[in-house]
């Protein structure tokens, strides 16, 4: 028997008897009913606990002593926080006036805060459709009733799309002091507030990474290093804009990435689909003819990088994670956010347990108008001679994340020449990545970095509304 609460795909999970019956009864055998009706939705909680054995390995490699490792690096972190977390506070270092903090699009939470305290809601959802809406300001209404809140001031995120920004903007006739909140700033302050971080100890290096989040340019960042306080953030640092191939196509179909990431940086076709297919070697799928090679399509996606057309350009470690997937034929198609990069992590192997770590891939960096940029040509050429030796695909996933590693000392260790910054904040989705996690911490450690980690909330999206109140407090004040 399975028991569990029920609710399909994207939508809140059901709360009444009825409400139950109506949008379950053609897919549960059985329901168990009872007559003491629940009160608020909440999901299950779900958290991480990093890997170990794999810290103690990488550290013992990279010859430090064990007590480099803090102890706090291998302690849980939360990848949902929910049911018997919510609505229990994060404690702040200062006090904060009365705000409502909106989130973000997916994994959506919202904050309240008033005095000392960050009222995190539990896990909403995806902010997809009307019916987790409708969820959103119901529990937006029971939070501001049970903590006898009014908020004076609404914060939200910068993309204009997401339901989260339209519901902020629809209150805005009522609130005073409405802030739009640049995505990733908002992921290092949540970060920062999360360890208790005062806001005398001046700026932190900020390593956000994660999917999608509209940067202040108007492109898609993700793969950013901010010299970030509460108060504000320069763009230290990102990963180098690529094409996304049909947009949202190219996050469903991760080998439309691979495919526009190698024709924008070596400036000529894709190589011959055997070599980047699947591992039965036959070449990119078709979503319309199910499999195999698909000439028209590489044409159509050439066409679309070359033109512009339905191909915005993004810095996204996510979409790093899902191309390099695609093209060591690790995972193709997604039918879940992050599979292609959760089957990547999953795949990699250290060649030679015994050995030392093996070395990265080779990637630039250089200065560019908004700071550095990463270059990642030499990477993908790398991958493909690789892929064409005939190296296993477990080998090439592990120095990839081994290059991933290095790209964030590399790149820390040159922000810190330049600010004398000695703190390093780790936010965004990809850091629910724990091999990621194993490799970056003690490189960073290794460097005489601080590392501060998520505890309290969630590193991916769950946590981004405590980061937007704590920053719309300090733009008020």
């Amino acid at each position: 028997l399975v028991m569990t609460s029920g609710n399909l795909s994207e939508e809140p999970i059901a709360r009444d008897n009825d409400e139950a019956l109506r949008r379950l009864g053609y897919l549960a055998d059985y329901f168990l009913l009872h007559d003491r009706d629940i009160y608020a939705r909440y999901d299950d909680s779900v958290w991480f606990v990093p890997h170990v054995s794999r810290f103690t390995f990488h550290v013992s490699r990279l010859n430090l002593k064990p007590e480099t490792l803090e102890p706090e690096t291998a302690l849980p972190q939360p990848i949902r926080r929910s049911r018997g977390y919510a609505p229990f506070p994060v404690k702040l270092p200062f006090k904060v006036g009365q705000i409502l903090a909106c989130g973000a699009e997916l994994k959506n939470t919202f904050c309240v805060t008033r005095d000392e305290y960050a009222f995190l809601s539990q896990h909403i959802g995806d902010m997809e459709n009307l019916e987790t809406l409708a969820h959103f300001e119901a529990t937006i209404e029971l939070y501001k009733r049970l903590f006898r809140i009014e908020p004076e001031t609404i914060a939200y995120d910068m993309h204009p799309e997401y339901l989260s920004t339209k519901y902020a903007q629809s209150q805005i006739s009522i609130l005073h002091s409405p802030f739009s909140i640049q995505h990733h700033h908002a992921h290092i302050a949540s970060c920062l507030a999360d360890n208790n971080w005062s806001p005398d100890d001046g700026p932190v290096i900020g390593v956000a990474w994660d999917g999608t989040g509209y940067g202040s340019d108007g492109h898609l960042w993700g793969g950013e290093f901010l010299v970030a306080d509460y108060r504000g953030f320069r763009r230290a640092a990102h990963l180098e804009y690529l094409p996304m191939p049909g947009g949202e196509a190219a996050i469903r179909n991760p080998y439309r990435l691979a495919i526009g990431y190698l024709y924008a940086l070596t400036g000529s076709p894709p190589p011959p689909p055997p070599i980047l297919g699947e591992k039965g070697g036959e070449g990119f799928p078709s979503p319309r003819v199910g499999g195999g090679g698909c000439e028209e399509e590489l044409r159509i996606i050439q066409q679309q990088v070359d033109q512009g057309i339905n191909c915005p350009q993004t810095s996204a470690g996510g979409r790093l994670f899902d191309a390099v997937s695609a093209l060591l034929g690790v995972r193709q198609r997604t039918t879940y956010e992050a599979q292609a990069a959760i089957e990547l992590e999953m795949a990699a192997q250290i060649p030679n347990p015994e050995s030392r770590i093996p070395t990265g891939y080779p990637f630039g960096v250089e200065e560019g108008e908004d700071g550095m940029v990463i270059r990642l040509q030499p990477l993908f050429e790398a991958l493909l001679a690789d892929r064409r030796d005939g190296v296993a695909v477990g080998e090439m996933a592990y120095r990839f994340h081994v290059t991933v590693a290095e790209m964030m000392g590399v790149v820390c260790e040159r922000i810190a020449q330049e600010t004398g910054l000695r703190t390093v904040a780790l936010s965004g989705g990809c850091f629910q990545n724990r091999l990621l996690l194993a490799l970056v911490v003690p490189r960073l450690q290794e460097a005489g970095f601080r590392v501060l980690l998520h505890r309290q909330v969630p590193c991916n999206d769950g946590g981004i509304s405590l980061g937007q109140a704590v920053i719309a407090h300090f733009a008020v004040n």
